[in-house]
């Protein structure tokens, strides 16, 4: 079993010391979803929810959270983003939600794109609140990270591409 490496030797929580790492290009995916009814999604599809132009005030709002994660999350290093892509899926009954992550840098960044996807999916909810209260978000996930010390990961579900 590998090593918790945000405690330490006393099992106190510590930022991990990333110093001495080297620089390669990292990635991560993420994703999750939104059900609701077939009319919220009617809805915030043609753009006449209350709120006004639901997916385009997500997709910044998901942005601006990858790039604030370290403020977020007390053991993430702040980061140099070098992009954040957010993307949406209309699916029967629900908007699917993707996010992606870059950098080169020392460290990973499967929180940042986890934070984009969540944010953006609470923020569908924040804008179509007012036509349904009951939307779920779900399957919040990582789907693949490139890079770093361990290597590339996938989800045993995702087909890149």
């Amino acid at each position: 079993m590998n090593k918790l490496t945000h405690l330490d030797e006393n099992g106190a929580a510590r930022m991990v010391n990333v110093g001495g790492k080297p620089e390669t290009a990292r990635s991560a995916t993420a994703a999750g979803r939104i059900r609701m009814s077939a009319a919220t999604l009617a809805a915030v599809r043609d753009g006449s929810g209350p709120k006004g132009d639901v997916l385009s005030t997500a997709r910044i709002a998901g942005i601006m959270a990858a790039k604030r994660t370290g403020e977020l999350i007390p053991m993430c290093h702040p980061l140099a983003l070098e992009s954040v892509t957010v993307e949406f899926t209309f699916e029967d009954g629900a908007i699917a939600v993707a996010a992606r992550a870059t950098l080169t840098g020392k460290t990973g960044v499967e929180m940042e794109a986890l934070t984009a996807v969540s944010i953006a999916l609470l923020t569908i909810y924040d804008m179509a609140k007012a036509l349904e209260k009951g939307m779920v978000i779900e399957h919040v996930r990582l789907l693949e990270k490139t890079g770093g010390k361990s290597g590339d990961w996938h989800s045993p579900d995702y087909l890149p591409g």
